[in-house]
C-alpha cells in the first residue's frame, strides 16, 4: 500500500492532477497537518458477498463512498454524520446508484493513536526546517504563534495523545439499481441512530438489514410501498409508465443553491454538450445538481462521461478532451483563481457553494428563455422560494422575508426584466397557511391577483398522505418543475417525427452504415423554426444526445419496443397535436405554458395517500446465541452467515456494511431475465437478436464520443496509457467524422447552385459546424498539456510559436516570415496581376491580434481558425505550428494527441480536405473589423491608355457596405486603403473628371484584394471612359468575379464555381456597334432571359441570411440586364457607317413619342396612359442624373429600376406596340413577334411577388 500511495503521489505531481498549487508546497503531505491528510480507505465487509448479474466493484465503491479517503478528527472538530449519493456508470452505459452515510467512531487502537502522535512530531520538525527564518532574524514571532499563517493552523489542528480523543471516519452504504434516494437515506440514518442511541433497537441490526435485502420488494410502476425501518416506517413511490421517470433528488436544493438564471445557463451548456465541472465542498450538492440537470433534459439523455463525484485519485480525468459532466470536491479554503484546470475554452464551471457560474463563450440563448424563466420562477415563488436562490450570507432568511417580487423582477444579474407580468408580493421563507399569508399581504399592501399560493398539505383534509409535509412539498415541487421543462421540449419538438429519415434498407444494414447515414432532415426542420430559435437549435441538432434520441426512434416501431422515455414523450407529442389541431410543419414562437403539472402532482398525492403495498416486517433471524450484540457508538461487523443468502436466491448486496436494494427487482425471475431487464432500462431497443443488440449498444455508445466512461479503478501506468490511447483514437475519429460532414454539406450546397438536387445546409448550420470544429481543435490542443496557460490551449501554443519565431528572427537564424508588402507600382511597370501574398502563419496571427473587438484568447483562437479556413490554409498552418518539435515536446506530455505522429498526420490530412471548398466564415462573422484593400487598375497598353491625363476615382461596394469615392493619384495604378469590412465584393464604380487634353481611358479590368483573407476579385471592363468614345461614359459600374487562389506547388488546384463576372464577352476592348455583337436566335434569347429570372426567383426562396448579392443576378454576365440587352439587340437595324446606335437611343425616341401623344391627348386607354407616363418619367430622371454613366449604363439603370418597381413587363408591352419600333427594328426582330413578346411578359411577371432592393452603386443619383 505504501508503494501504491507513493506512485499516486508521484503521478499526481507529474501529470498536474492536483487541483491546487502552492508556492511553498512540494507535495500534499508536506504542508498539511496529519489530521488534515487523507488516508486510503478499505471495504470492511459487504452483504451479500456478490451478485452474479451485478458484480461488486470494490475500487469504484471505495472511491465513491470516501472520495478523499479516510479522515481523522479530534473531539474539537465537528463530527456530524454526512449523507451523499453517488453513481457508478459502467462503460456500457448501465448505472448503479449508491447512497452513503459517513460518520465518525472513536479510535480504540493505541497503536494508531501513537502513530498519529508520531506523524505530528515529524510534521512539526519538517515545518521548522522549511519555515525557519534566515540567520540573525527574530524567532520570537514564530514561537508565539504570530508568524506565518501555517503556524496558527498547526496549533489549531494539533493532536496530543494524552489530551485528545481521536476519531476516524466510517461509512455505511446502500447500492441500488434505482435511485430511491429518500428511502435509502432514511434506512441509513435509522441504522446509524440504532448504534449511537443509548437504548438498543428492538431487534438485532441483522434483522432490519435482512428485511431490506430480501423481503422488501420493488414497488410496481404507478404504485407505492411502505416498509419498516428501525424506528419509523419508510414510504417510497414509483411513477407509472405514462409519467416522467423516477427522480428522487430535491430540485428545490438546486434552485436554492444556484438561482434560476444559473440553472438555465447550466442546463443550456449540458444540452449543447459542453464540458461541465461542478465544484462544491459537499458531495451531496455535486450529485444533486448533476442528477437534476440530466433529469430536466427529458426525453434526452447525457451520452458522455458522467462522474458527478470525481475521486481524488482520478483528477487526471479532467484532462479528458471529450464532453464531460464531473463534480470536483472543494476544500473550502482556496478560491476559483487558484484552481488549475487542463482546459477551459469549452468549459462551464459551476461553483455551487458561491452561487457562481463561468460560461463558455458564444453560448446561445435557450428558445423563449424569458418566458421560460418566468414560468419556473412563478412555481418557485408559489412554493416560497426566491428565483435568485438562497443568499449565501447568514442573515439571508431575514433578507428573504423583506424581499419583494418587484426587486426580483428587476434583478438584471439573474436575467429578469423589470416590468414583466409577475405581480409583486411578499416572499415568505416559511410556508404559511392561506389565512396567515393573506393577513400578511393585507398588512404590506401587496397584490396577489395572479399568484397561486400553495396550500399547506396539512390543511388538505380530503387526502391524508403517508409522509411528512416537507417530503410531500419536495415531491410536488419536483414534479411541477420537471413538467415545465418536459413541456418545453414537447412544444419545441412536437413535429420531430415528420423530419425523421427512415432507412430504406434493413436495420442491420442501416446500423452497419450508421456513420454515413443521415437520420434527421435538419435543414428542413430548422427552416420551419422561428428565427430566434435557430442559434440554439442548430447546435443542439448536432449533439450526440439528439442523434441517439433519433436513432432510438428509428430502431423502435411499436410501443412495446420503445424506450420508456421515448414512449412517454411520443404520447405527449400526440396529445399536443390533438389539442392544437394544426398543420404539422407550422411553427410559431408563441410561448405555451405547461398544463400537466397539477395532474402529475395529483397522481403522486394519490399514491402517497393510499399505500398499495406493505412489506413484511423485520423479524428475528435464526442466529446463534451471542450473535447480534454490539458496543454502543460503534457500527459492528455483522453476521455474514445470516445475510449472505435470502429465502429464495442471492439477489442483492451491501457494501461497506451497506445494503443493496437490488432485491427490489423481480424477486423470483432468473438471472438472465434480470440482466435483460437492466439492458432494457439503459439501452436502445432494436429489432435484432441478442448478439446484434449487444453489438449495437457498444457501437452506439462509442459513436461520436471518445470514451464513454472512466473506469473507477486504482491508477496504474497501463490503465493511464490505455485511457489516453482511447482519447487519441476518439479525437481522430471525431475529426474524421466532422470534416466529412462539413464537406458533404458544403459540396452538396454548391451542387445545388449548379442545379443538382436540393439545398441541405443553411448559414446557421454551417456556422454551427465551424464552431464545433473550433471546439474540437481546442480539445485536441488541451489534451496532455504540461502546464495550462490561458483559457485557449491553441492560442497559447500559437503565442509560444510566435515568440520563438521572433527570437529566431532577431538572432538571424531564419528569414522574415511577414507578409509580402507591395510597393506603389508606377504606370510604367504595371502588370496585369498582383503579386501574390506570402503565406504566413505569423502574419495571420497579427491580423487577429490587431482586431480590437476580440478580447479573449478563446475568441482569438476561433477567429484565427476561421481566417485560416477561409484562406484554405488551416492544415498548412497547423502543420507549420507542429513542425517546431522542441516546442511541442516542451508544452505536451508524451501521451498527448499532438505527440502521436501517425494520428497527427491523419488529422492534418483530414483538415487538408477543406481546401476543396470556399468558406467565408471569417468575412461573414467579423463584419466590423478594419480590412486593408489593395487595388490594381489595368489599362489597355494598345490603344493609348498610357497618355491618359484626367484624374481617376474609384468606389468599391460589397455585401456589407461601400467605400467613399477614393481619388487615385495621377499615374498611379496601384494603391492600398483601409476601411470597415465590405464583405464579399460585388461592384466597382470607376470614372474620371474628364480633365486634360487626353481624357480618354480604356480600362481592361480592375483587381481588388482583401489584405487579410487574400480574396482577390477581378472586375472586367473592356470599355472606354471618355466623352466621344464608345457610349460617351465617364464612369462605369463593374461587377466582380472571385479569382481562384494560386495553388501551392505541392497542392492540387481545386475550387468552387466562380461568381458571375461583368458581361465582358459582348463589351470588347474596342467601341462596338449593335451589328458587331454575337448573333443569338430567339430561342437562345428566351432561354437566357428565363435563366436570369429563374436565378432571381431562387435567390428570394433562400433564407434571408443566405441570399448573397442580387447585383450579380441583375448585372452579371448571365444577369437580367445582359439577357434583355440581347432581346433588344435582336433585329436592330444596321446604322450608317461610323455612327454607333445604342438601345438607349431607341428608348429616348420612344419616350419622345409618348410624351408627344400625351400632350396631344391621343393615348388610346387609361392603362396605356399610366404605363407611358411611368416609362417617360424614369427615362427623363435617368437622363437628368449628374452621373456620366453612358448610354449602356443608363439602360442598365432603367432595367434595374424597372425590376425594383415591377414595371418591366408593362414597358415591354408598351415598346412592342410603339411605332418607333417599326422604324428601328427589322421584321424578324423578337420585339415585333407578339407571341414571343407575350411569353417574355409572362416570364417577367413572376418577379412581381418579390421585394427587390438595389445596391446603392446601381441607382446613385436617382431619386424615384
Amino acid at each position: 500500500m505504501k508503494a501504491l500511495c507513493q506512485y499516486i503521489q508521484a503521478s499526481k505531481a507529474r501529470d498536474g492532477a492536483r487541483p491546487f498549487t502552492s508556492s511553498t508546497a512540494e507535495g500534499e503531505n508536506f504542508e498539511q497537518t496529519p489530521l488534515r491528510r487523507t488516508f486510503k480507505s478499505k471495504v470492511l465487509a459487504r452483504y451479500p458477498e456478490n451478485v452474479d448479474w451485478n458484480p461488486f466493484d470494490q475500487d469504484a465503491v471505495g472511491m465513491l463512498c470516501m472520495p478523499k479517503g479516510l479522515a481523522f478528527k479530534t473531539q474539537a472538530d465537528p463530527r456530524e454524520p454526512q449523507f451523499h449519493a453517488f453513481i457508478i456508470t459502467r462503460e456500457d452505459g448501465s448505472r448503479t446508484f449508491g447512497f452513503a452515510l459517513t460518520f465518525y467512531e472513536e479510535v480504540t487502537s493505541k497503536q494508531i493513536c501513537s502513530a498519529m502522535q508520531t506523524l505530528y512530531h515529524m510534521h512539526n520538525a519538517e515545518y521548522d526546517v522549511f519555515h525557519a527564518p534566515p540567520d540573525g532574524q527574530d524567532h520570537s514571532g514564530l514561537r508565539d504563534g504570530g508568524g506565518a499563517p501555517g503556524t496558527k493552523l498547526q496549533r489549531l489542528n494539533s493532536y496530543d495523545i494524552s489530551r485528545d480523543t481521536l476519531y476516524v471516519s466510517k461509512c455505511i452504504c446502500l447500492i441500488t439499481p434505482m435511485a430511491f434516494m429518500k428511502a435509502c437515506r432514511s434506512v441509513l440514518e435509522q441504522l446509524h441512530r440504532a448504534v449511537t442511541s443509548p437504548q438498543p433497537p428492538p431487534l438485532p441490526l441483522e434483522s432490519y438489514i435482512y428485511n431490506v435485502l430480501y423481503e422488501v420488494p420493488l414497488p410496481p410502476p404507478g404504485r407505492s410501498l411502505k416498509f419498516s425501518g428501525v424506528y419509523a416506517p419508510i414510504v417510497c413511490q414509483r411513477p407509472s409508465t405514462s409519467e416522467l421517470p423516477l427522480f428522487d433528488f430535491p430540485v428545490r436544493e438546486v434552485f436554492e443553491l444556484l438561482g434560476v438564471e444559473n440553472v438555465f445557463q447550466l442546463f443550456t451548456c449540458a444540452l449543447l454538450e459542453f464540458q461541465i465541472l461542478l465544484y462544491s465542498q459537499h458531495y451531496q450538492r455535486l450529485m444533486a445538481v448533476a442528477e437534476t440537470i440530466t433529469a430536466l433534459m427529458f426525453p434526452f439523455q447525457w451520452q458522455h462521461v458522467y462522474v458527478p463525484i470525481l475521486p481524488a485519485s482520478l483528477l487526471h480525468f479532467l484532462d479528458a478532451p471529450v464532453p464531460y459532466l464531473m463534480g470536483l470536491h472543494s476544500n473550502g479554503l482556496d478560491d476559483r483563481s487558484k484552481l488549475e484546470l487542463p482546459q477551459e475554452a469549452n468549459l462551464c464551471f459551476v461553483d455551487i457553494d458561491n452561487h457562481f457560474i463561468e460560461l463558455p463563450e458564444d453560448l446561445p440563448q435557450f428558445p423563449n428563455k424569458l418566458e421560460f424563466v418566468q414560468e419556473v420562477s412563478e412555481i418557485l415563488m408559489a412554493f416560497g422560494l426566491p428565483p435568485e436562490g438562497t443568499l449565501p450570507c447568514s442573515e439571508s432568511a431575514a433578507k428573504l422575508k423583506r424581499l419583494r417580487a418587484s426587486e426580483l423582477v428587476s434583478d438584471k444579474r439573474n436575467g429578469n426584466v423589470a416590468g414583466s407580468p409577475l405581480q409583486p408580493y411578499e416572499l415568505l421563507k416559511e410556508n404559511e397557511t392561506i389565512a396567515r399569508l393573506q393577513a400578511l399581504v393585507r398588512r404590506t399592501g401587496v397584490s396577489l391577483e395572479k399568484l397561486e399560493v400553495r396550500e399547506d398539505p396539512s390543511n388538505n383534509k380530503s387526502l391524508k398522505v403517508q409522509c411528512d409535509e416537507e417530503e410531500l412539498r419536495i415531491y410536488q415541487l419536483n414534479i411541477q418543475i420537471r413538467e415545465v421543462f418536459a413541456n418545453r421540449f414537447t412544444q419545441m419538438f412536437a413535429d420531430y417525427e415528420v423530419f425523421v429519415i427512415q432507412p430504406s434498407q434493413d436495420k442491420e444494414s442501416w446500423f452497419t452504415n450508421r456513420e454515413q447515414m443521415q437520420n434527421f432532415d435538419k435543414a428542413s426542420f430548422l427552416s420551419d423554426q422561428p428565427e430566434p430559435y435557430l442559434p440554439f437549435l442548430s447546435r443542439f441538432l448536432e449533439t450526440q444526445m439528439f442523434a441517439s434520441f433519433i436513432d432510438n426512434k428509428i430502431m423502435c416501431h411499436d410501443d412495446d419496443d420503445k424506450d420508456p422515455a421515448l414512449r412517454v414523450f411520443d404520447a405527449r407529442v400526440d396529445k399536443i397535436r390533438l389539442l392544437n389541431v394544426r398543420t404539422p410543419t407550422l411553427r410559431t414562437s408563441m410561448y405555451q405554458k405547461c398544463t400537466t403539472g397539477d395532474e402529475a402532482e395529483k397522481a403522486i398525492e394519490l399514491r402517497l395517500a393510499k399505500i398499495d403495498h406493505t412489506a413484511v416486517h423485520p423479524h428475528l433471524l435464526d442466529m446463534k446465541i451471542g450473535q447480534g450484540k454490539y458496543e454502543p457508538g460503534f457500527f459492528p461487523k455483522l453476521q455474514s452467515d445470516v445475510l449472505s443468502t435470502g429465502p429464495a436466491s442471492n439477489n442483492g448486496r451491501v457494501f461497506i456494511v451497506g445494503f443493496d436494494l437490488a432485491r427490489w427487482t423481480k424477486r423470483n425471475a432468473p438471472a438472465q431475465w434480470r440482466r435483460k431487464d437492466r439492458q432494457k432500462q439503459h439501452t436502445e431497443h432494436l429489432r435484432l437478436d441478442n448478439d446484434q443488440r449487444e453489438k449495437y449498444i457498444q457501437e452506439a455508445r462509442n459513436m461520436g464520443s471518445t470514451i464513454r466512461q472512466p473506469k473507477l479503478s486504482n491508477l496504474s501506468p497501463s490503465v493511464i496509457a490505455q485511457t489516453n490511447w482511447k482519447f487519441v483514437e476518439g479525437l481522430l475519429k471525431e475529426c474524421r467524422n466532422k470534416t466529412k460532414r462539413m464537406l458533404v454539406e458544403k459540396m452538396g450546397r454548391e451542387a445545388v447552385e449548379l442545379g443538382h438536387g436540393e439545398v441541405s445546409i443553411t448559414g446557421v448550420e454551417e456556422n454551427t459546424l465551424i464552431a464545433s470544429l473550433c471546439d474540437l481543435l481546442e480539445r485536441i490542443w488541451s489534451h496532455g498539456l504540461q502546464v495550462k496557460q490561458g483559457k485557449s490551449a491553441l492560442w497559447s501554443h500559437l503565442l509560444h510559436y510566435q515568440e520563438n519565431q521572433q527570437r529566431k528572427l532577431a538572432s538571424g537564424s531564419v528569414g522574415p516570415s511577414g507578409i509580402f508588402l507591395d510597393s506603389e507600382r508606377r504606370k510604367s511597370d504595371a502588370g496585369s496581376a498582383m503579386s501574390p501574398l506570402r503565406v504566413s502563419l505569423i502574419q495571420d496571427m497579427r491580423h487577429i491580434q490587431n482586431i480590437g473587438e476580440i478580447k479573449t484568447d478563446v475568441g482569438k483562437a476561433r477567429a484565427w481558425v476561421r481566417l485560416s479556413m477561409e484562406k484554405k490554409l488551416l492544415s498548412r498552418h497547423l502543420k507549420q505550428l507542429l513542425s517546431d518539435h522542441e516546442l511541442t515536446k516542451k508544452l505536451y506530455k508524451r501521451y498527448a494527441f499532438l505527440r502521436c505522429d501517425d494520428e497527427k498526420e491523419q488529422f492534418l490530412y483530414h483538415l487538408l480536405s477543406f481546401s476543396a471548398v470556399d468558406y467565408f466564415c471569417f468575412t461573414n462573422v467579423f463584419t466590423t473589423v478594419l480590412i486593408p484593400y489593395h487595388i490594381l487598375i489595368v489599362p489597355s497598353k494598345k490603344l493609348g491608355g498610357s497618355m491618359f491625363t484626367a484624374n481617376p476615382w474609384i468606389c468599391i461596394s460589397g455585401e456589407l457596405g461601400e467605400t467613399q469615392i477614393l481619388q487615385i493619384p495621377r499615374n498611379v495604378l496601384e494603391m492600398t486603403f483601409e476601411c470597415q469590412n465590405l464583405g464579399k465584393l460585388t461592384t466597382v464604380q470607376i470614372g474620371h473628371d474628364n480633365a486634360g487634353l487626353y481624357a480618354r481611358w480604356l480600362v481592361e479590368h480592375v483587381t481588388v484584394r482583401n489584405g487579410v483573407t487574400g480574396h482577390t476579385y477581378k472586375f472586367p471592363c473592356g470599355r472606354w471612359l471618355g466623352k466621344g468614345m464608345d457610349d460617351g461614359s465617364l464612369e462605369r459600374v463593374l461587377v466582380g468575379e472571385l479569382l481562384m487562389s494560386q495553388p501551392e506547388v505541392d497542392e492540387r488546384p481545386c475550387r468552387t464555381p466562380p461568381l458571375q463576372p461583368s458581361p465582358s464577352v459582348i463589351r470588347r476592348l474596342v467601341p462596338v456597334s449593335p451589328n458587331s455583337k454575337p448573333k443569338l436566335n430567339t430561342g437562345q434569347i428566351q432561354e437566357s432571359i428565363g435563366e436570369a429570372v429563374n436565378g432571381i426567383v431562387k435567390h428570394f426562396h433562400k433564407p434571408e441570411k443566405e441570399r448573397g448579392s442580387l447585383t450579380l443576378l441583375l448585372c452579371g454576365e448571365c444577369g437580367l440586364v445582359s439577357a434583355l440587352e440581347q432581346a433588344f439587340q435582336h433585329g436592330f437595324k444596321s446604322p450608317r457607317l461610323f455612327k454607333n446606335v445604342f438601345i438607349w437611343d431607341f428608348l429616348e425616341k420612344a419616350q419622345t413619342y409618348y410624351e408627344t401623344l400625351e400632350q396631344n391627348e391621343l393615348v388610346p386607354e387609361e392603362n396605356w396612359h399610366t404605363r407611358a407616363r411611368s416609362f417617360c418619367r424614369f427615362v427623363t430622371a435617368i437622363n437628368s442624373t449628374p452621373r456620366n454613366i453612358g448610354k449602356d449604363g443608363k439602360f442598365q439603370m432603367l432595367v434595374c429600376l424597372g425590376a425594383r418597381d415591377h414595371l418591366l413587363h408593362h414597358w415591354i408591352a408598351l415598346l412592342a406596340d410603339c411605332p418607333i419600333t417599326a422604324h428601328m427594328y427589322e421584321d424578324v426582330a423578337l420585339i415585333k413577334d407578339h407571341t414571343l413578346v407575350n411569353s417574355l411578359i409572362r416570364v417577367l411577371q413572376t418577379l412581381q411577388e418579390f421585394n427587390i432592393t438595389l445596391e446603392t452603386s446601381l441607382v446613385k443619383g436617382i431619386d424615384i
